[in-house]
């Protein structure tokens, strides 16, 4: 059985797919980020943008793994879809950096709420 990681001319770079991959990195990215500044504990709240990208990239590499695997309908794993879940990522982080950074800025003595998670 040959295996091949797809990357070639019949995946382009422009493709409705590669839209869907940043879409959905991002909000898993969005999701995670936002639940983890929610929670309880101090360390989840300080690492939320990490921990929703983290969450988003391990969703990615599951999804490109079952493509490969021949769980979802596809020709097989793909590098650039692997470049598009990553572009989602980092622009989710940036999003969050830059809403994180002007949020702290004000709100100066403000509680949040707090998930008991």
């Amino acid at each position: 059985m040959e295996t091949q990681f797809h990357g070639g001319g019949d995946d382009p770079w422009l493709a409705p797919d590669k839209f869907y991959h940043v879409i959905f990195c991002f909000s898993i990215s969005i999701f995670f980020s936002a639940l983890a500044s929610l929670s309880r504990y101090s360390f989840l709240r300080r690492h939320s943008i990490w921990i929703g990208s983290a969450f988003s990239l391990a969703a990615g590499a599951a999804k490109e793994a079952g493509d490969q695997f021949g769980i979802f309908p596809s020709a097989g794993a793909s590098a650039r879809d692997a470049v598009a879940d990553a572009i989602g990522v980092v622009i989710a982080a940036l999003v969050l950096f830059l809403w994180k950074s002007r949020r702290s800025r004000s709100d100066s003595g403000q509680t949040r709420p707090i998930l008991p998670i």
